[in-house]
């Protein structure tokens, strides 16, 4: 076989050195940009820059390498070589700025990127050392080798024509003729608009994105640094935790973006009544946290937080209407030294529990004591929902008696859990937890179901029939369809409507908006509706006016200091004679002796129930009780 030329294995040798690099840069980019589909779409946007920088890198040095050698691009003598045009083509219109430099760092070549970058023309940048326009110092941030091996990692800081610096992170890829370097391609990429996004990144990760204030990881954060120089040098630090009374009223009152409004002004008046030692925060929809620590006492933190309430209460200005909120604030130091920040913003959310049950708009410092009574009521929160579940429940009835007669001429049916531990629970015990988990609803139901049941079963036996009265709860007045479902109970137990009365409080008469829609569809029916505990609440008489409401109870409170209490005898009277004037019936709760008896008689008040008479009993008592109606009336003394 006849023996090359040395000068054609030379040629050939060249020819394989740049088309090499230019295939394993290819199949690199292959295998990198397969890699893009599984990253994050942030991390992939920043890859596939570095990609498109290599991949143009990599044809700049295929058209570039004639400057370099003497050798025919391509081997076949009939296909001509690529002109210089299409390699000043790419670089002309190419943002990436790219960067040729010979074996003594001149520059060789520029792209337009660069030239825009740096503010220089073109003649400037070339055959000029590339330390006139760099900063001396050039330090290596990485030394990773993709497969195409040489290429290094750099971040340079180039000098604008103005005199300003520019960072850059480039790509040094070295133009090897054989084993000797004979020029590099440098492809740098702006990292200004790099620390530009995550800069972003980071305050999206600390900062609330609609009032600019930190969030919980920051507001976290800068706890636990004040609670390490706290350990360090001594002194106080709290936490206010706080929550603004009602919001969710203006949500569904005016709109989310009236209520975004609204947190953005209460955001301003908490940042400008801090002090300077003040961290405030935005923890989760209108709960907000401040952090203090400048604070010498607990009474120091109550006394601000009570500052802090009032400046609360002016009112603010949405959209040009005037609104008044309030807030409720829980408080927390960290006098235990062993607590962690996660445990004082526990302690201070429940102490904004015990501000919201307190009646809102005030502030309390946490105490010990709640612990355990957080624990025993997520305990009994448990044992509720398993109650419902297996029907732990059993309806005790508190007879009702016309006054002047003394006949039993009704039933208030009361809940009563027997708990398989602790024996007969009281409503009072579990029937707020039931209304703030949202259980009311499916306890009520079984509430309603099961005396209407007992009453039909009374009357099917042949005992007199009376009405039973069934406490509503607000959350199963506002059900949709409970006209509809006290119907199909009524159906399914035979119970006809005239002997049910639902008793309603005067806080759901006040929602106007559907109390007049369901009552009426209730009176309909044929139920009674009264007014439970008349006198708490917000008393009005457009409700007793416009509603169709057969009775009202007068609430035990009144009832029992009538004769002893002036006014409150004067208020129960006044209410006697203001439902008989709007032909309603009264029936006063919680009577226990023969004096408030004899006063409810010479005011004309028409039932009453209480101890006096009878406590609530269960349900077979009840039928022992109406057999003795039956064989002959009670003589009242």
């Amino acid at each position: 076989m006849k023996k090359q030329p040395d000068r054609l294995k030379n040629d050939k040798h060249q020819r394989l050195v740049p088309d090499t690099f230019a295939f394993t840069a290819s199949a690199a980019l292959l295998s990198v940009g397969a890699a893009a589909f599984a990253l994050p779409a942030k991390a992939a946007v920043a890859l596939s820059s570095s990609v498109t920088a290599i991949s143009l890198a990599a044809c700049i040095l295929m058209l570039r390498r004639r400057r370099f050698a003497s050798v025919p691009l391509h081997p076949r003598s009939d296909f001509p070589p690529l002109s210089d045009h299409v390699m000043r083509t790419i670089l002309r219109s190419h943002k990436t700025p790219f960067i040729l430099l010979d074996s003594e760092g001149k520059i060789v070549d520029v792209s337009e990127g660069a030239v825009h970058l740096l503010g220089y023309r073109k003649d400037d940048l070339l055959d000029n050392p590339l330390k006139n326009f760099a900063d001396c110092t050039v330090q290596e941030v990485g030394n990773t080798e993709k497969a195409e091996e040489g290429v290094k990692y750099f971040q340079i800081r180039m000098m604008h024509r103005e005199g300003y610096p520019l960072e850059w992170d480039i790509e040094c890829i070295p133009i090897q003729d054989g084993e000797r370097t004979i020029g590099t391609v440098m492809v740098g990429m702006d990292a200004s608009e790099r620390k530009r996004q995550i800069e972003r990144i980071r305050y999206m990760a600390y900062y609330d994105d609609m009032t600019g204030l930190p969030n919980r990881r920051m507001f976290m954060d800068k706890l636990d640094e004040a609670m390490n120089e706290s350990a360090a040098f001594g002194g106080l630090v709290g936490v206010y935790y706080v929550n603004i009374d009602r919001f969710k009223l203006v949500n569904t009152s005016f709109g989310r973006e009236f209520g975004d409004m609204l947190l953005l002004q209460i955001a301003e008046r908490l940042l400008c009544g801090r002090r300077g030692h003040h961290t405030v925060a935005r923890m989760e929809g209108d709960e907000f946290a401040l952090l203090v620590t400048d604070a010498g006492s607990e009474e120091e933190l109550l006394r601000r937080a009570k500052e802090l309430l009032k400046r609360l209460e002016e009112p603010f200005e949405v959209q040009g209407f005037p609104l008044h909120v309030t807030a409720s604030i829980g408080i927390a130091t960290n006098r235990d030294s062993n607590q962690n920040a996660g445990a004082i913003i526990r302690h201070a959310e429940t102490a904004l529990v015990k501000a919201k049950d307190s009646g809102r708009n005030c502030g309390l410092v946490y105490s010990d004591k709640w612990d355990n009574s957080a624990r025993e009521r997520l305990k009994l929160q448990h044992e509720l929902f398993r109650a419902i579940r297996n029907r732990e429940f059993v309806l005790h009835y508190q007879p009702q008696y016309r006054i002047n007669s003394g006949r039993m001429v009704g039933v208030e049916a009361l809940v009563r859990w027997e708990h398989p531990e602790r024996g007969l629970v009281q409503p009072k015990e579990f029937i707020p937890l039931a209304e703030d988990s949202g259980m009311i609803v499916q306890l009520g139901d079984w509430v309603l179901e099961e005396a209407c049941r007992q009453n039909k079963a009374w009357q099917d036996s042949g005992l007199p029939a009376i009405p039973v009265s069934v406490n509503l709860s607000l959350r199963q007045f506002m059900h949709q369809n409970l006209p509809g479902k006290v119907a199909a109970v009524l159906k399914g137990t035979g119970l006809p409507a005239r002997y049910l009365d639902l008793e309603i409080t005067e806080s759901v008469a006040m929602d106007t908006a559907d109390v007049s829609r369901h009552l009426s569809e209730l009176a309909r029916l044929g139920v009674g509706i009264s007014v439970d505990d008349f006198g708490t609440g917000y008393s009005s008489f457009l409700y007793l006016r416009k509603f169709p409401i057969d009775r009202l109870k007068i609430d035990r409170s009144f009832v029992h200091d009538i004769m002893h209490d002036p006014g409150n005898a004067e208020i129960v009277a006044a209410i006697i004679a203001m439902a008989h004037n709007l032909n309603l019936q009264v029936i006063a709760e919680g009577v226990e002796t023969e004096d408030q008896v004899r006063f409810l008689k010479r005011h004309r008040c028409d039932e009453m129930q209480g101890f006096f008479r009878s406590p609530p009993v269960p349900g077979d008592k009840i039928a022992e009780m109406l057999g003795k109606e039956a064989s002959g009336p009670y003589t009242s003394g």
